[in-house]
């Protein structure tokens, strides 16, 4: 029998679901990935074409692989730079913790979900395919609802070729993230720190703001 979900409000989720990065081994049945999956393809696909696969990873070798992949781009992206990243405020400290444990131990959680395009936009537009990622979250606020912790990572990506290869994906799709699934071991469900709503939002044009 699947668990049931929490019953949450909708705005409660959007305000309460930060990446979760320290997640445990506990395995999440099967029936659970299938709800998980059937709300991610509810959410948007440009023009509703739904050129995509959603691949799920649970063999340890190809995680293992893939992680080796990941960590290089961590390192590149942020390893390098580590000393600098904890010399900073507080929670930008605790954000690159949580994130190098990630890293480290990737191939540990349970399941990922791989969603890619099947066929790469011929555009080098960023915006073409962008879509998927709306999908993407209505993954993770699923996960949410079953108490399961997620984040959108790509620090794979420098590898596509071989992450394609490795998960038997047509030549000419790209993979668009990987998320990794798990049940939180450490952290809360609660509001990510943001900067000020005022500093962010323009009216009319950039430069004019406004007081709540």
């Amino acid at each position: 029998m699947t668990p049931t979900p929490e019953d949450l409000n909708v705005l409660e989720a959007l305000h309460t679901t930060p990446a979760r990065r320290y997640l445990s081994t506990e395995p999440i049945p099967d029936e659970i990935i299938w709800e998980l999956l059937d709300a991610a393809v509810r959410g948007p696909s440009g023009g509703n074409a739904q050129p995509w696969a959603w691949v799920v990873v649970r063999d340890p070798e190809k995680k293992k692989r893939i992680a080796e992949f990941y960590r290089e781009g961590w390192q590149a992206m942020y390893g390098s730079r580590r000393e600098e990243r904890l010399a900073g405020d507080e929670v930008g400290r605790r954000t690159f913790l949580s994130a190098e444990h990630l890293a480290e131990h990737l191939e540990e959680a349970p399941v990922w979900i791989i969603p890619a395009l099947l066929v790469k936009p011929k555009s080098q537009s960023p915006r073409l395919g962008s879509s998927i990622y709306g999908a993407v979250q209505q993954l993770i606020l699923a996960a949410r609802a079953y108490g399961i912790g997620a984040t959108l990572t790509t620090l794979h990506s420098g590898r596509d070729a071989e992450t394609r290869e490795l998960l038997g994906l047509p030549e000419d799709s790209i993979t668009m993230a990987l998320v990794p699934l798990g049940y939180p071991v450490r952290g809360n469900w609660s509001q990510p720190k943001r900067r000020p709503l005022e500093e962010v939002v323009h009216w009319d044009g950039y430069g004019t703001t406004r007081s709540r």
